[in-house]
């Protein structure tokens, strides 16, 4: 089932939490809403599935408009983060559930109930657990258990809200890998809610990120990654340093280096912010005369080693820039400059802390502060 959401906007008192979202969602395709705590992803979440009204705009399934159809209509499936299976059930019967309150015409038998069931617990690798309770399995187990509730009464759209959000990382990684392979066997059309990028990034065939009520950017996974359409998307996918500095005809000043910006090509002296990906910095050491081009420019940004993580193949190096006035971090903390490099690399060159090193930009992203003019 396709979905298609039109001009939706919706206001909590004062609280403006959605701004004239528009977006299509093709039939059986698995989309991630992405974006921080506050941002509107679970306001539309709950307006596709009829739980929240919008208060202008309309949706669409598969071109009938189902705005103001009752959610008990709309035939959606949901798993929430906190797994609300019925403590008092089995496995089974929790699953059983939505098909045994079905209206009496449409109700299977309890033959095929039990057929549907234990199909469905097979699907989710969890039959040998049916005469269990809830309180006897694991959080992994019980996710599981709620996502196969859901599709027991055969959704056309499934909805997850934070669904892996009260897991370790380690059942998390497991339960995101899972829910992919799941999806392509079924290919029911799925919406999950995510704060984490990471979880968005390998799950989903689109990412829509969301900031403060908007659609920031729709894409590819990838897409998103390699091309942000925004300073929010940047610094909101991953971890990223920014610096300040001047945009001139295609060229943009920062720290004290001159670097490469065609986003800039227009820009005559306008503010301008450039982002750099930590694993996008280039590590030497530092000797003096040396970090010269040939047309006497600095080369890289002068900065001390503070401190040195290696955990398993990456060494996450912090280093404090000699011209401490330049960057920020993305949540606008000291200014501290963050670069990734091979563990044994790190061993290799034999850096330490406190020395003084040289970080050199291979790839930066500019964007110019329209808002400041020239």
């Amino acid at each position: 089932m396709s979905i298609e959401i039109r001009n939706v906007s919706k206001q909590f008192g004062s609280f403006q939490a959605l701004r004239d979202v528009s977006l299509d969602i093709q039939s059986g395709e698995l989309i991630a809403l992405l974006g921080p705590s506050g941002c509107g992803k679970t306001t539309l979440l709950r307006i596709i599935a009829g739980l929240e009204a919008p208060d202008v705009g309309s949706i669409h399934f598969s071109g009938e408009d189902t705005t103001d159809v009752h959610v008990r209509e709309r035939n959606v499936g949901f798993v929430f983060q906190h797994y609300a299976l019925f403590r008092h059930m089995t496995v089974f019967e929790n699953v059983a559930f939505g098909l045994r309150i079905k209206p009496r015409k449409e109700r299977p038998s309890e033959a095929q109930i039990r057929t549907k069931v234990m199909d469905l617990l097979k699907l989710v690798q969890l039959d040998w657990l049916a005469d269990r309770h809830p309180s006897q399995l694991s959080g992994g187990q019980r996710q599981r258990i709620a996502l196969a509730r859901a599709l027991a009464v055969e959704p056309k759209v499934l909805l997850l809200d934070e669904p892996f959000g009260a897991l370790d990382a380690k059942v998390r990684k497991e339960l995101r890998r899972w829910l992919r392979r799941l999806h392509d066997e079924l290919h029911v059309t799925s919406i999950f809610v995510t704060h984490d990028q990471e979880e968005a990034l390998e799950v989903a065939d689109r990412v829509v990120v969301i900031n403060q009520g908007k659609i920031e950017q729709s894409g590819s996974p990838q897409e998103v990654w390699e091309n942000p359409a925004s300073p929010f998307v940047y610094g909101f996918l991953g971890d990223v340093n920014l610096f300040h500095g001047r945009a001139n005809e295609g060229l943009v000043h920062m720290s004290g280096i001159e670097v490469d910006a065609p986003e800039a090509d227009e820009a005559k002296d306008a503010k301008a912010f450039a982002y750099v990906r930590p694993h996008d910095l280039d590590v030497e050491r530092y000797s003096p005369g040396q970090n010269i081009d040939a047309q006497g420019r600095p080369r890289g940004i002068v900065a001390r080693l503070e401190r040195a993580i290696v955990v398993g193949p990456i060494a996450r190096l912090e280093l404090i820039p000699a011209d401490d006035n330049h960057s920020t971090t993305q949540n606008g903390e000291d200014a501290l400059i963050e670069a990734q490099i091979p563990a044994h690399q790190f061993k290799e060159m034999g850096f330490k802390e406190g020395e003084t090193l040289v970080v050199t930009p291979r790839r930066t992203r500019v964007f110019i502060d329209q808002a400041a003019g020239i």
